[in-house]
């Protein structure tokens, strides 16, 4: 009989020289944490698994990972309160949902609260993998087999996706994980003036359905963090959304 994922230790992943990408698994059914532990294994990502919430919270304060693959229903506390006290603890790790919960109110829930994606069970393994590598990108973290993505640079504003690092005017800028997935897309499309529902759809996610308001809450976020220096990046299109560029 193979080892339980929790059980086993931290493997190395890939070849050598290879991204090192650690996955945090939480769900407190041990066939669950095996099936996904194996499957990103195969991968080539490092794994390692708990069945708690208290678990999750002291294993992300002493060590976190690149990602966190979450149950919502955890026999102590659940995975939304998790999801929360981590992002009210400062910490920002790409978090994706794994539950039997399937209710609209739940997905939008486990959004709003900080989560990155939603996967309901029953899944396929091959769609979890593809969810987990997506929103590694979205984060900025090259999954093992990616090539490393090339900074991106617009005036003195520079990110770059393999180190997360962001920089202005050659000052290093500390993001929260949302904040860094919406001044990627601003970066990405420079100059170039995206609709709310745009960034919302691709930042929040396709069923996002909570408050508008909260990109304008975000986009204030970053233009206290951004917007410090002159010349002001980014930009208001009334009635329409925001642009990255320079000022007229």
């Amino acid at each position: 009989m193979s080892p339980s994922a929790g059980d086993s230790a931290r493997t190395s992943t890939g070849g050598a020289g290879g991204p090192r990408v650690r996955v945090l698994v939480v769900d407190d059914e041990e066939a669950i944490t095996d099936l996904v532990a194996m499957a990103l294994r195969y991968e080539g990502f490092e794994i390692a698994a708990v069945h708690s919430g208290q678990a999750a919270l002291t294993r992300v304060a002493l060590d976190p990972p690149d990602l966190l693959v979450l149950d919502v229903m955890l026999p102590d506390i659940d995975g939304f309160a998790v999801c929360e006290r981590l992002r009210h603890a400062g910490h920002g790790v790409p978090t994706l949902f794994l539950t039997a919960r399937d209710t609209t109110e739940d997905k939008v829930r486990g959004l709003t609260l900080g989560g990155d994606d939603y996967v309901t069970k029953p899944f396929a393994v091959s769609e979890l993998v593809a969810r987990v590598r997506a929103v590694l990108r979205r984060a900025g973290t090259a999954a093992p087999g990616d090539d490393g993505p090339a900074p991106l640079r617009f005036a003195d504003l520079e990110l770059d996706p393999r180190t997360r690092d962001v920089r202005r005017a050659g000052r290093l800028v500390e993001l929260t994980v949302t904040e860094y997935r919406l001044l990627h897309y601003l970066l990405t499309n420079a100059r170039a003036v995206l609709t709310r529902a745009q960034i919302l759809d691709h930042v929040w996610g396709h069923d996002f359905s909570g408050e508008a308001s909260v990109l304008e809450t975000y986009i204030s976020y970053l233009r206290r963090k951004i917007d410090d220096v002159q010349p002001p990046l980014i930009h208001t299109v009334r009635g329409v959304g925001y642009v990255l560029r320079l000022p007229r």
